[in-house]
């Protein structure tokens, strides 16, 4: 640790010195400095408190680019003490008119809708790092990139991801019983086999931009596998332990997406069909679905308003049913329960995946408007899905205190029905926060 640190301030000292004055040209170096606060939870007084320091530096010359940007981080997460440093990118790479070659820790996001893009299957999150910019939870993945520019309006990107990393649930914190216990991630091997590839072809023309996407590989929104069931013999009411282990699964995903000016309205568009195998059969693996997102922007009243449909279709979906008990023979109890956990992890993991039922709807609305010559800024987001009856809301407030000085403070808040994955969350990640950040 001592030495990345010392390697840091070396560089930033380096880049102030004048014998380096053909290189500040084309070099940038900046960073910010945070203290965030989130907490009053139902489960705890405090969610996610912590102190950050962010190096960035960027160079580029006529035919190489290099990005890096470092955290430094410290604080109290969910009832644990840390101390941590993580490379959130780190990548270089050749760049000329037609074409780049960039490799290394990258962040990607792909299509254009906003909050729910069915075909960003790039880049993992971090669900429960707790945030004023949902952003941040963003994580990169080691991965080579082409970008080919096929004409100054239509560019060809291609992406191999040689190493498969999952998004963060952390569903250990959830209160589901008792007896589900969620223990390490099971990952692919590391092979070429397992490797994801990924590609898009983008066009920006005057009057719309649109693109068309592929993905094969390995979902970063995993499920979860049953591990097996264990009996607590210890004490005078032996209690049985359901293992949990979050699992990925392969799929493709065929996408596109569209953005259309029309006047002062924005109409947005983003679908893909995701295909898989063994959804009927295994319990993490979700059935093939059409997934999709409709939305409109428009600023009414100063407000600038953006409304979403979100909504999902799962053409093979079948019900299943709760097992009823079918004696006390101590063979017919055992066969009882081994259903029983069947169906639950079953449930469960369609809950996770939206398929619930054959079709799932949602809505989304966001709105946002600045005051004081924009200055403070004013923001609110709700979602309600009317499949599963949950319903988020997450007001926001920020304030540009100095030209290098900004706060917000908002909250979090979600309630779903009775073992929706809203009622499991709500205890941990609703309340409020709080963040004062100093950029350089």
């Amino acid at each position: 640790m001592k030495k990345v640190i010392i390697t840091a301030f070396t560089l930033l000292i380096s880049l102030s010195l004048p014998a380096q004055e053909s290189i500040r040209e084309n070099a940038e170096f900046s960073g910010y400095v945070r203290g965030s606060f989130q907490g009053f939870s139902k489960n705890y007084d405090l969610t996610n408190v912590f102190a950050q320091f962010a190096l960035k530096g960027k160079y580029s010359g006529k035919h190489t680019v290099f990005n890096a940007e470092v955290w430094f981080l410290g604080g109290h997460h969910f009832g644990e003490f840390y101390n941590r440093l993580e490379i959130m990118e780190a990548y270089a790479g050749y760049v000329s008119d037609k074409f780049d070659f960039i490799a290394g820790n990258q962040i990607v996001k792909w299509g254009r809708t906003d909050g729910f893009s069915p075909t960003d299957n790039i880049s993992p999150r971090d669900y429960f790092f707790l945030t004023s910019d949902m952003d941040d939870q963003l994580r990169a993945n080691l991965m080579a990139r082409i970008k080919y520019r096929i004409t100054p309006s239509i560019d060809l990107d291609l992406i191999a991801i040689p190493f498969y990393k999952q998004s963060n649930y952390r569903f250990d914190l959830f209160d589901m019983g008792g007896m589900a216990k969620f223990g390490k991630e099971t990952n692919p091997e590391f092979s070429f086999a397992n490797s994801s590839i990924a590609g898009r072809l983008n066009f920006e023309l005057p009057g719309v931009g649109f693109s068309l996407s592929y993905f094969r590989g390995y979902d970063p929104y995993h499920g979860f596998n049953l591990k097996g069931i264990e009996l607590d013999l210890n004490g005078p009411n032996p209690m049985p332990s359901i293992n949990y282990s979050s699992t990925p699964y392969r799929k493709q995903t065929i996408g596109a997406d569209l953005a259309i000016p029309a006047g002062s309205w924005i109409l947005r568009g983003e679908a893909a069909w995701n295909i898989t195998k063994g959804g009927a059969d295994s319990l993490f693996i979700p059935l093939p679905s059409l997934a999709y997102v409709a939305a409109v922007e428009r600023e009414f009243w100063g407000i600038m308003g953006i409304f979403q449909y979100i909504g999902r279709y799962t053409p093979s979906f079948e019900p299943i049913f709760e097992p009823q008990p079918a004696g006390t023979d101590p063979d017919q109890v055992l066969y009882y329960m081994s259903r029983m956990v069947d169906y639950q992890t079953r449930m469960f993991n369609r809950k996770i995946f939206g398929q619930q039922k054959k079709s799932n709807h949602a809505f989304a609305l966001t709105g946002r408007k600045s005051f004081a010559y924009d200055t403070i800024t004013a923001e609110l987001t709700a979602y309600y899905n009317i499949t599963s009856r949950e319903f988020l809301l997450r007001p926001k407030l920020s304030w540009t205190i100095a030209d290098n000085l900004s706060m917000a403070i908002g909250g979090h808040i979600m309630t779903g029905e009775k073992e929706s994955l809203y009622d499991y969350s709500a205890p941990v990640m609703n309340g409020l926060f709080l963040e004062l950040k100093a950029s350089f």
